[in-house]
């Protein structure tokens, strides 16, 4: 399991509408030195969620995942489910459900649709609490990626519009003197323009700039 920042404290959600089922599962977690917090229904786990979006989108800033049980009465686990897909939560908030042999195949339709596993009951301790702390180290990989994407974005608001217009030739490899030539300034400006892009982005070399920037359009 990938370390999570030391800051971070991982939660386990746990939806199930039977009791003695969350009470086993939060104990068995925190015999793993794990946090849980239980939701009889799929309803309360939404309200929540609701309640934690009063003031805009809810992002987990800790890793999270959901332990959630496909039968249920009123919402099921599968509608729930969608929900989250929907708020855009089950990368960050990856989903295992806990199933009976009846609803294997749903689970595997779901796992197709971006859950993060299931586990048939009755389940092996040792193997759903490894399964729960890999779901964690995933949920602590998304959010550590958002928020590098975020400093990115950050940087980039930055820049002057000459900046950019100057980095985005950077990076498609152009020497100054092309760049100079394209954006019709002098040599001498370009390399000013670049050294501040390089400091701004914290970056040495055109080779690094390309690569923090892969994933962002311009």
């Amino acid at each position: 399991m990938s370390p999570t920042p030391s800051s971070a404290i991982p939660t386990v959600y746990l939806v199930d509408d039977e009791d003695v089922l969350r009470d086993a599962l939060a104990w068995l977690l925190r015999s793993r030195r794990l946090l849980s917090e239980g939701y009889a229904s799929a309803e309360a786990f939404e309200a929540m969620l609701d309640q934690r979006s009063a003031q805009g989108p809810y992002l987990p800033q800790d890793p999270c995942c959901l332990l959630l049980d496909v039968r249920m009465p009123g919402m099921s686990g599968l509608a729930l489910f969608e929900r989250l897909i929907e708020r855009g939560l089950i990368e960050v908030m990856p989903v295992i459900f806990l199933t009976g042999h009846a609803d294997v195949p749903t689970a595997v339709a779901a796992v197709k649709r971006g859950a993060f596993d299931f586990v048939e009951k009755p389940f092996s301790d040792n193997a759903l609490v490894d399964r729960v702390e890999q779901a964690l180290a995933r949920s602590a990989e998304v959010i550590a990626q958002r928020r590098e994407m975020q400093d990115v974005e950050r940087k980039l608001a930055e820049l002057t519009d000459r900046e950019r217009d100057v980095m985005r030739l950077v990076i498609a490899g152009r020497p100054n003197k092309l760049i100079a030539d394209e954006l019709d300034i002098s040599v001498r400006t370009v390399e000013v323009h670049r050294a501040r892009v390089f400091e701004k982005m914290d970056v040495k070399s055109a080779v690094e700039l390309a690569n923090l920037l892969r994933d962002v359009k311009l």
